[in-house]
């Protein structure tokens, strides 16, 4: 490979990214800016990269912002990371041409990254066959069922092989923190992270959670534990009681730490968790209804939409047909064949 651990003598590491509209600048900035950061600190380019696009025109962001590009993601290409940024309406920007391109560049490059969307690329192209891999943890049970040759697992990024995936911006700054410690050395990626206050470094195996706690996990380590354990108990949801038992705690004082801290009860919070997740499945997945009920811890269909309707102010059933009627995500990232 031509990337090497040594940061004064190696070579600029030859990057292209390839982003296609409809992304997001939280995933495009996790990739650009800690190359930046780290040709900073550097004091001399240790990354080279060129952005490029499917068409060699600028790319509008999902914040409505355009992106010049250097040109268009076409054969021959080399290099040394070819990282491919995706996001809302796949079928529209990517079809058989970006496809072909895709898989015949990913020859001719050290370590090929799909981040966010640009994981269903990889997929869809074929590199991924037989590997494991990630999504944003809101597609994971699409992603699975569009891939079966695939082992897919929820940690925030994968790397297997060559192959590398991401399922988010935040993964994706860890991701490329982890490329720096891999080619250049833990120091600099610890002075690139210092210099975005990013204080809590990730590893490949860290999985995606439903509800990113930021500093409550330091502030509040019974707080941040009591969610992980709703998370993990979507299914068969425990009482208060038993949660407080489960956590070694009072049941009076894991009230008050929710109410303390989110200003809401750990029963109320643990149903609100329950009914957000069965919410994503309604709209972005074709799960019957019933089993959706099942997975978020509803005892029958009937008790999940009244609860679904007081929430969100419509029945499950009406949710999706009205989000189907806009392209929901997962439509929104479903290929037409190659």
């Amino acid at each position: 490979m031509r990337m090497t651990a040594n940061a004064e003598k190696s070579s600029p590491i030859e990057v292209v990214v390839v982003v296609l509209p409809e992304s997001s600048i939280m995933s495009l900035a996790s990739v650009l800016d800690p190359m930046r950061a780290a040709n900073r600190v550097a004091g001399r380019p240790v990354f080279r990269w060129r952005l490029l696009s499917a068409d060699g025109e600028a790319v509008k962001l999902t914040c409505d912002i355009p992106i010049p590009v250097d040109g268009r993601f076409s054969p021959p290409l080399d290099g040394d990371l070819l990282l491919v940024i995706g996001g809302f309406n796949l079928y529209r920007h990517a079809g058989k041409r970006f496809l072909a391109a895709l898989q015949e560049c990913a020859r001719h490059f050290d370590i090929v990254a799909g981040i966010e969307s640009g994981c269903w690329l990889l997929g869809r192209s074929g590199l991924l066959n037989g590997r494991k891999a990630t999504a944003h943890w809101e597609e994971l049970e699409d992603f699975s069922q569009a891939f079966p040759g695939l082992t897919v697992i929820g940690d925030r990024f994968v790397t297997d092989g060559k192959y590398w995936t991401s399922g988010g911006a935040s993964p994706t700054f860890d991701m490329m923190l982890h490329l720096i410690t891999e080619r250049l050395g833990p120091a600099l990626a610890l002075d690139v992270a210092s210099i975005f206050v990013y204080d809590q470094m990730h590893s490949p195996t860290d999985v995606q959670p439903f509800v990113s706690l930021g500093r409550i996990e330091a502030r509040d380590p019974e707080l941040a534990g009591a969610i992980r354990l709703m998370e993990r108990t979507l299914e068969r949801p425990m009482t208060v009681a038993a949660l407080a038992r489960r956590l070694a705690i009072s049941q009076r004082k894991l009230e008050l730490l929710f109410a303390r801290a989110l200003s809401i009860s750990p029963g109320a919070y643990y149903l609100r968790l329950r009914l957000q997740v069965a919410h994503r499945l309604v709209r972005d997945s074709g799960i019957p209804m019933r089993d959706i009920a099942l997975r978020c811890g509803f005892d029958s269909l009937s008790a999940f939409s009244r609860a679904y309707r007081r929430e969100y102010g419509a029945s499950p059933l009406k949710m999706r047909s009205a989000n189907r009627a806009t392209s929901s995500r997962a439509e929104a990232n479903s290929l037409p064949p190659a």
